[in-house]
């Protein structure tokens, strides 16, 4: 979409700002660009996209610029951008969470974000602080009502994702929060054999000291201690063997 938008007058005249000096101030973090527009300008600016469906304020949360997010998400006060997306379903929280730009995050579940949003791979913004092992925040994600056990389209929970990277401290708080331990995604595979394949022994047997099963069998036929490898499945056995005798 090409689209010009006036600037304020000055000594009587009238230039126009081209959106691909606007895209390039919200990439650069110029808040100054948006600070010299009017609010109606501004406004007219939200419906701008680039050739991927991206807003300015897509540019600016995936670029880490708070204060440029700030603008225009003030600028929007039916949300409707902040929760439009672009041409794979990313809105700017997704953006902002998977590069892990905890204050970019807070503006924008103040101004409306819809913290449950899918992307068309049906990922939440809780997927990406899992995946990325952005603690802080998930943590805002909660406080705003993230869904814990939403899977995407492969069938992983944002714990799939945690386990899957390694990250222990987010995996215990997932599970502090209330997301179960033992969903199975379209391979028939849990968090916790997730964490086996990948060789994420911390998560392994933080898993299993919650209960998971380690006897679940994926769709090609392996459990747990199958798809462990040697020096991890004597230390599964034994924490296995551990939980039973308490």
């Amino acid at each position: 979409m090409d689209m010009e938008i006036d600037s304020p007058k000055s000594e009587g005249k009238e230039t126009r700002i081209k959106d691909e000096d606007l895209f390039r101030a919200a990439n650069s973090g110029d808040s100054s660009a948006f600070e010299s527009l009017s609010h109606e300008q501004l406004f007219k600016s939200l419906s701008i996209r680039n050739e991927d469906g991206r807003s300015l304020l897509h540019v600016a949360a995936a670029s880490g610029h708070t204060q440029v997010v700030k603008i225009l998400s003030a600028a929007d006060p039916s949300g409707s951008c902040i929760n439009s997306g672009d041409e794979e379903g990313w809105v700017p929280l997704h953006s902002a969470a998977s590069s892990g730009f905890v204050e970019i995050v807070e503006a924008l579940l103040s101004r409306g974000a819809d913290v449950n949003l899918k992307n068309d791979g049906g990922r939440t913004a809780l997927h990406y602080a899992a995946s990325k092992g952005w603690v802080k925040i998930a943590e805002l994600l909660f406080s705003r009502g993230a869904k814990l056990n939403v899977k995407d389209k492969v069938g992983c929970t944002p714990l799939h994702r945690a386990a899957s990277t390694g990250n222990s401290a987010l995996c215990e708080l997932l599970i502090e929060e209330g997301a179960e331990v033992d969903p199975v995604d379209k391979a028939g595979q849990t968090p916790l054999m997730n964490a086996v394949i990948c060789n994420n022994q911390e998560v392994a047997l933080l898993l299993i000291r919650h209960e998971a099963d380690v006897n679940v069998e994926d769709k090609e036929g392996y459990t747990v201690l199958g798809r462990a490898p040697d020096d991890l499945r004597a230390k599964l056995i034994d924490a296995a063997k551990a939980m039973l005798e308490e």
